[in-house]
């Protein structure tokens, strides 16, 4: 799928997909004009067309690159390596800020398609979504020492309640004009590592289990 698409070079991809994250960051789904898409990246309509069969191939292509450059940035990062999950977290951050420089608006695209009610589309982003949050979580948790936390503690619940947290921060700036405001959000994300140290590592730092 797609396969005309990354004919194209690079740099004129990167304008396409970036045209499609601002305008469907704008509106919902139905309202977002396939037109604003190609005139934002510099070509016709029946162009991108050509590349995409339809707006709904193209919405779907988008939510999945999204996802794929997320983890791929993670793993840039190292994200995954170490075992400590805050130090994960931090690197985790680090990516996502890169991302944001990368696509600027990519982070409001992920958070207008997760509320999107469409049922053309509701059904595929939400199986996708599960299917990537599970990914990301098994590879988290797997990392993990359980020794590090307090005990009884559902690791799993753990890591949602965090993400949940997380994806909340980042619904509540992106209804703030300007747009975001990384400096602002790195400290915001630190006094809440902090506050996540304090309730759920056993003695306020990981690695000392029990000894």
């Amino acid at each position: 799928m797609n396969e005309k698409f990354y004919q194209l070079a690079p740099e004129k991809q990167r304008r396409i997909i970036n045209a499609g994250f601002e305008v469907f960051a704008q509106n919902s789904y139905r309202k977002s004009p396939v037109g604003e898409i190609a005139a934002a990246a510099g070509i016709s309509k029946s162009l991108l067309f050509h590349y995409f069969r339809n707006k709904k191939e193209l919405y779907l292509f988008l939510w999945e690159y999204a996802a794929d450059q997320t983890v791929r940035y993670l793993e840039e990062e190292r994200c995954y390596e170490p075992t400590d999950l805050f130090e994960m977290m931090e690197r985790g951050m680090r990516a996502k800020f890169r991302l944001m420089e990368e696509y600027p608006h990519m982070a409001r695209f992920a958070v207008n398609a997760f509320y999107e009610k469409d049922a053309d589309l509701y059904g595929a982003l939400q199986e996708s979504y599960a299917r990537h949050f599970d990914r990301k979580a098994s590879r988290a948790l797997a990392a993990l020492n359980p020794d590090d936390f307090v005990p009884g503690l559902d690791l799993g619940m753990m890591y949602r309640e965090m993400y949940w947290a997380s994806e909340g921060y980042l619904w509540e700036m992106l209804q703030k004009k300007g747009g975001l405001d990384a400096a602002q959000m790195e400290t915001d994300f630190r006094r809440l590592l902090v506050f996540w140290k304090s309730i759920y590592l056993r003695r306020g730092e990981p690695g000392e289990g029990n000894a």
